[in-house]
């Protein structure tokens, strides 16, 4: 029972990476822009939260340099698509390729870094409960903020007024347009926001989840996060619920070895990514699924007076 507990709150802890980066891609989405470098996004977070960490050793302020690095690069990126009208995809592509080698090359001298004893986070009193103590009242306030931002989300895209002009542009930019909102400067601020919390979760990776720097070490995290928005059907709290289940299926893998399975390495390894492929091929065997929840202008440029 001891083991079922930690194995279930190392998922919580590992779906929470997924789940902060899908959220940010979900605004980026809802506003009709799609954002393929978000594996580089959180390269680069992650060796700025990092190296911020081991020179002022503050999590605070490693969150906060990851943040500023996301947000920095998704704004060079929104430049790009939204007044530039470059192509999304390739632009995206080319961030992720851009994120990869620079957090590699910047990267170098922190491979033997090394950060100070993690604390010990625990709820007073809740923490102590059997097994649902260990689960739950044991864990990062990150895991805790990442279920706070998904609860948050839903009211601002579906109780807010801001939120409804945000999935307004996300459907119909030029009727918007046609209102007076501001397109382009929306899909900026959706873009940016969204980087911001793919930074957020880069940082969490290397200061809190690992913590340590290794060149790659979001290891197609950043993938992951954009197909789980396909499959929550770009809706936050599915969002949380599908990078739990990666996370539980990225544990499971431990877990196994652990338990001494006869498995090879390689295929415990490869776990996650086939349950990506796996949701993705059912959920593409209805389109129309897709067709009917996916924001209309997803993918497509704008130009305001055409």
């Amino acid at each position: 029972m001891n083991e079922l507990a930690l194995l279930l709150a190392a998922t919580l802890n590992a779906g929470t990476v997924l789940a902060i980066a899908g959220l940010g891609l979900l605004i980026n989405e809802r506003s009709g822009i799609i954002n393929l470098g978000a594996e580089g996004l959180m390269l680069v977070a992650a060796i700025a939260g990092f190296a911020t960490a081991v020179h002022t050793g503050s999590d605070l302020l490693g969150f906060g340099a990851g943040m500023a690095a996301g947000a920095l690069l998704s704004a060079v990126f929104g430049l790009l698509v939204i007044w530039l009208n470059t192509n999304q995809y390739a632009t995206g592509l080319a961030l992720s390729l851009f994120g990869s080698g620079f957090s590699a090359f910047v990267g170098i001298e922190y491979t033997q870094a090394r950060l100070s004893d993690r604390a010990k986070w625990d709820v007073p009193g809740l923490s102590d409960i059997p097994f649902i103590g260990t689960v739950l009242f044991k864990q990062h306030p990150m895991v805790y903020l990442a279920v706070a931002l998904a609860a948050w989300l839903f009211w601002f895209l579906y109780r807010s007024r801001a939120g409804l002009v945000l999935r307004a542009v996300g459907e119909s930019p030029e009727s918007a347009h046609a209102l007076g909102y501001p397109v382009r400067r929306i899909r900026l601020a959706a873009v940016i926001l969204g980087g911001a919390l793919c930074g957020l979760a880069g940082a969490y990776l290397s200061v809190i989840y690992t913590p340590l720097w290794v060149e790659g070490m979001v290891a197609g995290k950043g993938w992951i996060a954009l197909a789980l928005t396909t499959f929550a059907t770009w809706r936050p709290a599915r969002i949380l619920l599908g990078a739990y289940l990666f996370g539980g299926v990225t544990m499971l893998q431990f877990a196994l070895q652990g338990e001494g399975v006869q498995i090879a390495s390689q295929w415990l390894t490869m776990l996650p990514y086939l349950a990506t492929i796996v949701v993705l091929v059912l959920i593409s065997r209805n389109p129309t699924w897709i067709r009917v929840n996916m924001p209309a202008s997803l993918g497509k440029p704008f130009f305001p007076g055409h």
